[in-house]
């Protein structure tokens, strides 16, 4: 019987002494009628082999180098008889010839307890339950809905039947895209849960489902009571509570994270998933150094849930922050991961396929006329931002992205994700009607506008911003003659009073105001110019 998540609180495949010794007892004889007397193995690539290669069919996990010194004394037939570790064994097994012993050890290792989902009842209705559940096998989706719906109607107590219908429900939703729908399965799902004599494997399956069906659709509130009910009753399944932990950081409530994976971390110090999780959250924190090894060792731990590009992103920033090089590792690793484009380029909301550049001119643009007249009105755009920043109204914001390591940096924002930003365009009327006749500005929903002034003795640390579908230009207005400068990946440049600047911050860039007096720009996201109108029109903001 299937249709459900294992219920056992470790969360892996249970099997019992009596399959391991049949197990061992099969690789022990067949490997040794391999080796003594068909003499196909060739001991030095098995002895070789210590690394399992991401990605290949292996029951091996990966290890290190074998231990094996002597090749030659393995190969005296008779007088040695073959020890090799339990990795090796299934190497060579797996060059024996007996398809019958492959099938037998394939259904063994493959043979774990699968979670019970009938009580008593139930069992006495399973072949009605079954031919339900078959229809929604086949993806007879609503054959399997009305028949689960007629098994609630006749049999009421039946947790089975109950999850069944969640389940129909479930794959119904699917099927027309519909919430309500799927708000249905939500609530069957809980009154499957709720039914006296359910077991604790349904109960486990039907909560589980319907906290994930809950953040699918962004009842995030709902989706962590359901977690902390799950926990409540299973205590020690430490599954849950990393599940319960991210259900908090999706609300938004990294204190309430931060409790629930101490708690794991204390009874299961090693867990992988706690740690990047608990390592981001100190990071947040702005505890960079105390971070570090937590995101390292949740890395390192390759666990499922870990390989996630957020934390290399913020693991390989921390390095940097205190001044470690081993972050362009993390960063690499990111890559052939598949996280970043690039060691440089590290934005995570990305569009694949788009020219990749750290600086543009204005002509690669395609934007020349927007560039153009920023450069011709430069001296109104000047004049409107300082009389706004003389009025002292308070309207240039402290940059709150803790991407400063020291000094000033106030910004005054007109357009965000595409739309304008209350009344900004009030204190500077003119900027905002010269920049109304350019789309691709005013309506990049992953981009801003802005005025920025930078005071010195500021340091911005190397970041990079969130999504690689939009350029960003600068247009110099109060420039101390040195001391200012920015770098883009390997080069670093300066900004001229009345010119416009160009580049990609999905790379890698850092800033330096080390003048006299304060510098002050306008900042003018575009839409990459690669990205069609259709992608324009329906890529999330950000």
């Amino acid at each position: 019987e299937g249709g459900g998540a294992g219920g056992g609180a470790g969360g892996g495949p249970k099997y019992s002494v009596f399959t391991w010794v049949v197990v061992l007892g099969l690789l022990g004889v067949w490997s040794s009628m391999a080796v003594v007397y068909f003499d196909i193995v060739d001991y030095d690539s098995v002895i070789g082999e210590g690394q399992h290669h991401p990605g290949s069919a292996s029951f091996s996990p990966s290890v290190g180098p074998c231990t094996f010194r002597s090749t030659e004394k393995l190969k005296e037939k008779g007088k040695n008889m073959f020890r090799p570790s339990f990795i090796q064994i299934i190497k060579i097994f797996k060059l024996c010839s007996c398809h019958f012993c492959h099938f037998l050890l394939l259904f063994i290792l493959a043979k774990k307890k699968k979670p019970k989902l009938f009580n008593k009842f139930d069992k006495t209705i399973k072949a009605e339950i079954d031919a339900a559940e078959k229809l929604r096998k086949k993806g007879k989706v609503d054959e399997a809905l009305r028949a689960f719906e007629s098994l609630v109607q006749q049999y009421p107590q039946s947790p089975r039947a109950r999850y069944g219908k969640a389940q129909a429900e479930d794959d119904v939703a699917e099927k027309l895209r519909s919430n309500d729908m799927l708000q249905r399965a939500i609530n069957t799902y809980r009154e499957a849960a709720e039914l006296p004599d359910a077991t604790s494997d349904l109960l486990m399956a039907a909560l589980k489902r319907r906290a994930e069906r809950q953040q699918f659709l962004g009842r995030m509130r709902g989706s962590l009571v359901t977690l902390e009910r799950l926990v409540q009753i299973f205590p020690e399944d430490i599954s849950l509570k990393n599940d319960l932990g991210v259900a908090h950081l999706l609300l938004g409530d990294n204190k309430g994270a931060k409790k629930v994976y101490e708690q794991v971390l204390a009874a299961a110090p090693n867990n992988g998933f706690a740690k990047v999780h608990y390592g981001f959250i100190l990071k947040s924190e702005n505890k960079i150094a105390e971070s570090i090894p937590y995101l390292k060792e949740g890395l390192e731990s390759g666990e499922p849930g870990t390989d996630d590009g957020r934390f290399y992103f913020h693991l390989g920033d921390a390095l940097q922050r205190v001044g470690d090089n081993s972050a362009y590792h993390w960063y690499e690793l990111g890559h052939q991961r598949g996280h970043f484009a690039s060691v440089w380029q590290r934005s995570l909301y990305n569009v694949e396929g788009l020219k990749a550049q750290p600086w543009w001119t204005p002509k690669e643009t395609g934007y020349t006329d927007l560039v153009k007249m920023l450069e011709r009105n430069w001296k109104t755009i000047r004049d409107e931002a300082l009389a706004v920043m003389d009025r002292n109204t308070g309207q240039f914001i402290p940059e709150e992205e803790n991407l400063r390591e020291k000094g000033e940096w106030g910004q005054y924002t007109l357009w965000q994700q595409g739309k304008k930003v209350g009344n900004s365009c009030q204190g500077v009327p003119k900027t905002c009607s010269l920049l109304e006749k350019h789309p691709e500005a005013t309506g990049c929903k992953r981009g801003q506008i802005k005025f920025s002034v930078m005071h010195p003795g500021t340091h911005v640390w190397p970041h990079t911003g969130p999504t690689n579908c939009r350029l960003r230009m600068h247009l110099g207005l109060v420039i101390p003659k040195q001391g200012c400068r920015i770098r883009c990946t390997t080069e670093t440049r300066q900004w001229e009073e009345g010119k416009v600047l160009i580049f990609d911050d999905s790379f890698e860039h850092e800033v330096w105001q080390d003048a006299d007096s304060y510098r002050l720009i306008f900042i003018v996201d575009v839409w990459h110019p690669e990205l069609t109108a259709y992608q324009r029109q329906t890529l999330s903001p950000i």
